[in-house]
């Protein structure tokens, strides 16, 4: 059977249990909805929980990217989670890049007690999830692209290591996540279904990044029919969620650049939309950028474009 016949067969049925357990998430799908947390990384002097928090509220940010913990250490743990918990800035994520395919066994043992230990910690200290990528067979690149990161082995692979994190862990609150890639799976909304049917764990879900599936001109040109696609088909399972934009770089092929949100061509407006109007209050992070400083215009951008298309932000 295809990669695409297989994908396929699996989305119907998905998205059925999508929506029954979601019942009455479709009276959501109009503009305005709650308001969005929105989150970016920031700079605080010192180690403080506390002082960390206000650093957010400071820049009008109602989410955050994990700080720095062990999992070990439980007395950090406890005030980070009370701290952020305090002043209302929901931890969005606690991100374990690493390749859960890596070639070498041992490393790739390490890398998966990597991930189960961020799992863990995002059970832990009450992060919406722990993400990563589902990995790579690339052995110069661990993120790189390789020719059977598209193949059903892929997709089995990244099955079994999903229900491995999750099993070990039983969160009751957060989620596991693979954030999409335009060279490996999950590279799109049906494929992101068709592994969530497979792995077949509550305790997975969906952290959206809408401009990583963008490794087309067609996806570029048509992101927002591929942003509702992806809300359509994903939105009961989305936990978190990055923001940033694409220009396309005129070259003799086709470069898409990352850029900050309102750089470039992404359909933000039904980006802000979609998201507020989900059943839960996915965090929205920004990212990618070199120094906290940059993300000041992004963040502008965005608070100005929200009540102009109807959606709010938490103060």
């Amino acid at each position: 059977m295809s990669r695409r016949a297989f994908v396929g067969s699996a989305v119907a049925g998905v998205m059925a249990a999508g929506l029954a357990q979601h019942a009455g998430a479709e009276e959501t799908k109009t503009p305005g909805g709650h308001a969005i947390r929105l989150g970016a990384p920031v700079d605080a002097p010192g180690d403080d929980p506390e002082a960390l928090a206000l650093a957010h509220r400071k820049l009008g940010y109602r989410a955050a990217y994990c700080p720095d913990v062990k999992l070990g250490d439980k007395d950090r743990i406890r005030a980070v989670s009370e701290a952020f918990a305090k002043h209302d800035v929901a931890i969005a994520e606690v991100g374990r890049w690493c390749n859960l395919l890596e070639a070498d066994e041992a490393k790739r043992k390490q890398n998966l007690k990597t991930v189960i230990d961020g799992l863990a910690l995002a059970e832990e200290i009450g992060a919406r999830c722990c993400v990563n990528i589902a990995g790579s067979y690339n052995k110069e690149t661990w993120f790189g692209p390789h020719p059977d990161n598209l193949s059903k082995q892929f997709f089995d692979a990244a099955v079994e290591n999903a229900r491995t994190i999750v099993d070990a862990v039983n969160p009751t609150r957060a989620k596991f996540s693979y954030e999409v890639m335009g060279w490996a799976l999950p590279d799109s909304p049906d494929s992101y279904l068709a592994l969530i049917k497979a792995i077949d764990r509550k305790g997975f879900g969906v952290h959206l990044d809408p401009c990583n599936a963008v490794n087309c001109p067609e996806r570029f040109y048509h992101n927002t029919e591929l942003l509702n696609e992806c809300f359509d088909k994903l939105g009961p399972y989305i936990v978190s969620c990055h923001t940033k934009d694409l220009v396309w770089d005129i070259e003799m092929n086709v470069h898409f650049r990352e850029v900050a949100p309102g750089q470039g061509k992404m359909d933000y407006a039904t980006y802000l939309k979609r998201l507020a109007a989900l059943p839960n209050d996915a965090p929205l992070m920004m990212e990618h950028l070199a120094a906290v400083k940059d993300y000041d215009a992004p963040r502008a951008y965005l608070l100005d474009l929200g009540p102009k298309v109807g959606v709010g932000f938490e103060g």
